[in-house]
């Protein structure tokens, strides 16, 4: 077993239950996401030997042969999804988290009532309104959570959402705090019950966690750094992708 990812684990974990402790909450009610796009199969398995089971992916086209190898896990896909990718998504999928717009709602549906599952999806939201990022907006998510709600085939499960860039983990406090109020709103003015809060990455997850996430999508805490070919780094204002 990787020594070096046991231990990066370990240290995630007992920040994880320390942020938690913070808070007055269980650990326990914290699921960690493990980010292992541009990672390779081997890397999944060795997490998945580590006691990791739920991973996170952006690209459906990247995830589809490393799911089909490793087979084991919950996966998740974190990254925006075109709608001519859904039928694949819901295939290779246990989970969409970025569900952002009617189209896709209505492909989703349709997609997993042709493979006879029900097929669960977190409503992602652009909760600092960023025109580098994904989401419904803040005023749209009360509508789209009632028209997921609606589709037979579709079971949300809560909200997702990135918070701008920043080497400051205290300045994506308000975001993760906002995205925790919509949530509590929109529970009481459309009676759906949305118990997941996925926010909070590598640099700000103890902070998200202090603010109510039950679920951290961790990739370079737990992989180590690793870029390809001329992809963006994070401190980069146009970089999107969920780590």
């Amino acid at each position: 077993m990787d020594n070096d990812f046991v231990s990066r684990l370990e240290a995630v974990q007992e920040a994880i239950s320390l942020a938690a402790k913070r808070a007055g909450r269980d650990p326990a009610e914290v699921e960690l996401l493990a980010v292992s796009k541009t990672h390779p199969a081997d890397a999944v398995r060795e997490a998945i030997r580590a006691g990791v089971t739920h991973f996170g992916e952006n690209k459906v086209q990247e995830a589809r042969g490393k799911i089909e190898e490793v087979g084991r896990g919950v996966w998740h896909l974190i990254g925006h999804l075109q709608t001519n990718k859904a039928k694949d998504a819901v295939r290779l999928f246990d989970s969409i988290d970025s569900v952002d717009r009617l189209e896709l709602v209505e492909e989703l549906n349709h997609r997993a009532d042709a493979m006879g599952k029900t097929q669960n999806v977190l409503l992602q939201v652009n909760i600092a309104r960023e025109s580098t990022k994904f989401g419904c907006t803040p005023e749209t998510a009360r509508e789209l959570a009632k028209s997921i709600n609606a589709r037979p085939r579709l079971c949300l499960r809560g909200l997702m959402a990135i918070a701008p860039y920043t080497p400051e983990p205290e300045k994506s406090r308000p975001h993760f705090a906002a995205l925790r109020e919509l949530r509590d709103r929109l529970q009481i003015e459309t009676d759906l019950q949305l118990p997941v809060l996925s926010m909070g990455m590598s640099g700000d997850f103890a902070v998200a966690i202090e603010e109510g996430s039950t679920c951290v999508r961790i990739g370079t805490a737990l992989f180590g750094e690793r870029l390809k070919g001329k992809q963006r780094r994070p401190e980069d204002p146009s970089f999107t992708e969920s780590t």
